[in-house]
């Protein structure tokens, strides 16, 4: 997925490939899911679980908070969807699925909350390679790196 917000095109190519991932991991993309998910790909900069709630009831004038909890849970499970815990915002995984293969490689900015995913193999595996040399495990699927983005900075 893109840094921006995704064309029509793009956000069904991104569902499509979320729900087939879903498939072959043995797990199902309900249609609550798939609003999570797809609200979620509209906000590349992640959104905070009551904002999302909040446009969640704006399609299901019910839904409650553990309705989103619990899709914000098996996304996250499924590796579709990163919990951001320095700017405490969920965001769908640029990567369209980790698939739990190595964990998302995040920077966050201290001064705007903005994040950025990563896609750098070569970085994520000397990081644990490292660590890894060092006795210590990655202890969550997310590594969040503080650093001011280009904007602050100016």
């Amino acid at each position: 997925m893109p840094k921006s917000t995704p064309t029509p095109k793009q956000l069904q190519k991104a569902i499509d490939l979320a729900e087939a991932a879903c498939l072959s991991a043995g797990a199902v993309l309900t249609p609550t899911r798939r609003l999570v998910l797809e609200l979620l790909y509209r906000a590349p900069q992640g959104l905070k679980a009551y904002d999302l709630l909040d446009q969640v009831k704006t399609v299901k004038a019910g839904a409650t908070p553990p309705t989103v909890y619990r899709a914000l849970d098996f996304l996250t499970a499924q590796g579709l969807v990163h919990k951001i815990s320095k700017a405490n915002v969920f965001r769908a995984c640029a990567q369209g699925c980790h698939a739990h293969a190595h964990p998302g490689l995040f920077l966050v900015c201290p001064k705007c909350s903005g994040v950025e995913e990563l896609d750098d193999d070569v970085a994520t595996h000397a990081l644990l390679q490292s660590l890894g040399q060092r006795g210590y495990t990655i202890a969550a699927e997310e590594i969040e790196v503080s650093a001011l983005c280009p904007a602050c900075r100016a």
